[in-house]
């Protein structure tokens, strides 16, 4: 499986239901991608401070595997959404961080 989290800086100006927006928009490909398991989004609660580095709001999908993840990554409808996620970030793609990861198989 395939852990794919996406951390975003958001700018000043976007509001919270823009942002809920764009999650769940990020939400509603998983009918759309084969293989797109889970989603998760929200801000940041950590009450460690200053160890977000900026990034106060973010969201993950889990993915059955790398080919599932690499078809939503090339599907137009999430192309649309990054680009909107980059245009709402501070410093556009600098206010993006992306960190996917390979979970284990359980069994």
């Amino acid at each position: 499986m395939i852990r794919h989290c996406v951390f975003i800086r958001f700018a000043p100006e976007i509001t919270s239901g823009h942002k809920e927006d764009l999650f769940r928009q990020i939400a509603g490909l998983q009918s759309r991608v084969p293989g797109f398991l889970a989603t998760h989004a929200g801000s940041n609660v950590s009450p460690e401070t200053g160890m977000d580095k900026g990034y106060s709001d973010g969201f993950i999908v889990d993915f059955a595997d790398a080919a599932a993840r690499d078809a939503y990554l090339s599907d137009t409808e999430h192309q649309k959404l990054g680009a909107m996620l980059v245009e709402a970030a501070v410093g556009g793609a600098d206010g993006v961080l992306v960190y996917d990861f390979e979970l284990a198989d359980p069994s």
